[in-house]
């Protein structure tokens, strides 16, 4: 129903910056919510961000409230994910994702991944 492609990964230092994007095509937001999530090796996916295009409405993860901030620009048809202040754990895949439903931190729930994006934060 949608594609959603990542961008923006690569190696920072502690307390510097990223910026991811995810790209969507197809039925292009036509889901309720976005979200970021992330995968370390050996670890479980995790969630990081989501976003609800009906209300605005933000949710973040414990770990990175504060640091992360997620966006879109629907003329690019682009959702963002602004990562600050980073942390050797931050280091993981991150995904891209949409759901049907008005936010959910469980991976389940979502419908649509993209391939992924590494990002390596070194001490």
């Amino acid at each position: 129903q949608v594609q959603l492609v990542e961008s923006g990964g690569g190696l920072a230092q502690a307390g510097g910056s990223l910026s991811l994007s995810c790209a969507a095509s197809g039925r292009t937001f036509s889901s309720n919510t976005m979200g970021w999530f992330r995968q370390a090796p050996g670890k479980e996916r995790e969630f990081v961000a989501s976003h609800r295009w009906t209300t605005g409405n933000t949710d973040y993860s414990d770990t990175v409230k504060g640091r992360f901030t997620i966006s879109r620009d629907n003329a690019k048809n682009t959702v963002y994910l602004q990562m600050n202040s980073l942390k050797p754990e931050d280091t993981a895949v991150y995904y891209c994702a949409a759901s049907g439903i008005w936010g959910t931190r469980a991976a389940g729930m979502y419908h649509s991944w993209g391939q992924g994006t590494q990002v390596t934060v070194s001490s």
